[in-house]
């Protein structure tokens, strides 16, 4: 069948993709920047690309007219206010790009939504399955609790707090009831939703066979991990004070961690289990999602990360249109370096950057400069990276974005997301010329106002030590032998 999928950058578009071709299945991504999506996925070529920013009605194109099977998984977790506003808006454009053609089915992922006393997150996803509704296609609504897998926004704030902390002050809202389900699960009852008919028209709940709280969630990552964690639940933690706890603790952004904290005091149990005979499915244990995603995380095959999206505000969607740095009105720091080893080894400490391995050089200034970058409100650098070993357009490492990621190129490129009074680009590249070879970093910043040249003049020295220091170790950085 033919398939429109939406979201297809996203976390859950990223991984259905190549459930839906095993099938046998013609896929249509729409996406908003075809850069993109070719610089980050394996399937250019294997699937058909049409652009559209579904807040953007004059930037749809138009969708094939023989779709038979529409899949909309675009969600926002943004800190614009208005947020639940705009997810309508791009719900109703939707509904309007489909009108002209043949489509039979639409398929939305919801959440669950049977508590009293709805978020505002979660009544938006309600009002977006209502506004889906209004197509000529009969919708197919798949609600599902916490999703557990590599990557997934839940899975990383349970294993940040799990990791770091050994005793959590938590407040009262880790007693509240949730369903976890893992996302190999997920994508199983979505790729058996298409053209089935006994889920046209009617809405499931989604889980897996625990029924846990967010407390035993801690406790049951613990126990896989051979961890000792003591949870000391106290009542006065407000709604606010609990965002800035869960955003300074892990890797979340402040808006991502006030619409969790406000999703947190509504359960998401199943109280329908009608999509056992619609789409007969055994689902993992929380256990055997949270082995599953350890398996994905060691062999670096993470395939996305809700840390990949680009709803965080700092970036608009045409973001790769920045590739090409500014010579105009900036400032940059130029290090090249010359060296003999082999060059596919100094590109690949060049791949390796962040995360884990770091930058190589005074990574405590870096710690401190994700910290005080948390402190007034940016992202901070507890992101890491998605893969130690893959780089695409799009991912973050740490508290930056790349734009470019050309290996055989031998070119990174990334973009700053830090709080800062201007922008910040830093390149690495390896040039070879008259038979030699050299490894060339610039730090590019283009100042906004008096205040922004101050900033970067009184970093100066700070660059002068970091850059050089961080060329020269990239250059000699020799990967550690295991311990036998």
């Amino acid at each position: 069948m033919k398939i429109l999928l939406t979201g297809a950058n996203g976390y859950i578009g990223t991984r259905l993709i190549p459930v839906l071709l095993e099938k046998g299945h013609q896929i249509v991504c729409m996406v908003r920047d075809k850069r993109r999506f070719r610089e980050q996925s394996d399937y250019d070529g294997k699937v058909e690309l049409i652009t559209g920013d579904l807040l953007k009605p004059e930037s749809i194109s138009p969708v094939p007219p023989d779709i038979e099977v529409a899949y909309y998984l675009v969600h926002s977790m943004s800190g614009n206010k208005d947020f639940d506003k705009l997810e309508a808006y791009s719900a109703e454009n939707f509904v309007e790009a489909l009108r002209p053609t043949n489509c039979k089915q639409v398929v939305y992922l919801s959440g669950i939504s049977n508590d009293e006393g709805l978020s505002k997150h979660l009544t938006s996803r309600k009002h977006v399955e209502e506004v889906l509704k209004k197509g000529n296609a009969p919708v197919t609504v798949l609600r599902a609790s916490i999703i557990i897998g590599s990557g997934s926004a839940s899975f990383e704030i349970v294993r940040d707090l799990t990791e770091k902390l050994p005793i959590m002050i938590v407040p009262k809202w880790v007693n509240t009831k949730c369903q976890p389900i893992g996302i190999r699960d997920v994508l199983g009852y979505l790729e058996g939703a298409a053209l089935n008919e006994k889920t046209f028209g009617k809405t499931f709940d989604i889980g897996g066979p625990d029924v846990l709280s967010f407390k035993e969630l801690l406790l049951g990552y613990a126990k896989v991990r051979k961890l000792k964690r003591h949870l000391i639940p106290v009542p006065f933690l407000s709604p606010k004070l609990s965002s800035y706890w869960l955003y300074f603790i892990t890797s979340t952004s402040y808006s991502l961690a006030q619409s969790l904290v406000d999703s947190m005091k509504n359960e998401t149990i199943m109280r329908d289990h009608s999509i056992d005979e619609a789409i007969p499915h055994k689902c993992l244990s929380y256990e055997e999602a949270l082995n599953l995603a350890f398996v994905k995380i060691e062999q670096n095959s993470v395939v996305s990360s809700w840390k990949d999206a680009l709803n965080s505000g700092y970036l608009e969607s045409g973001f790769m249109d920045q590739i090409k740095v500014p010579q105009h009105g900036t400032l940059d720091y130029k290090v090249k370096l010359p060296f003999e080893r082999d060059t596919n080894i100094v590109a690949d400490n060049m791949w390796a950057v962040g995360g884990e391995r770091g930058w190589y050089y005074w990574d405590w200034i870096w710690n401190l400069r994700g910290w005080l970058d948390k402190l007034f409100g940016g992202v901070g650098s507890r992101r890491g990276r998605t893969s130690g070993v893959r780089i695409s357009a799009g991912d973050v490492i740490d508290f930056w974005r790349v734009l470019l990621a050309d290996k055989p190129g031998k070119r990174l490129l990334l973009y700053a997301e830090m709080r800062l009074p201007g922008e910040a680009w830093l390149e690495f590249k390896i040039v070879e010329k008259d038979a030699k070879k050299y490894l060339s970093q610039i730090a590019t910043f283009r100042p906004s106002g008096l205040w922004g040249r101050v900033y970067w003049y009184l970093m100066w020295p700070f660059h002068y030590f970091i850059f050089r220091g961080m060329a020269q170790q990239m250059i000699d950085y020799t990967v550690p032998k295991p311990i036998k």
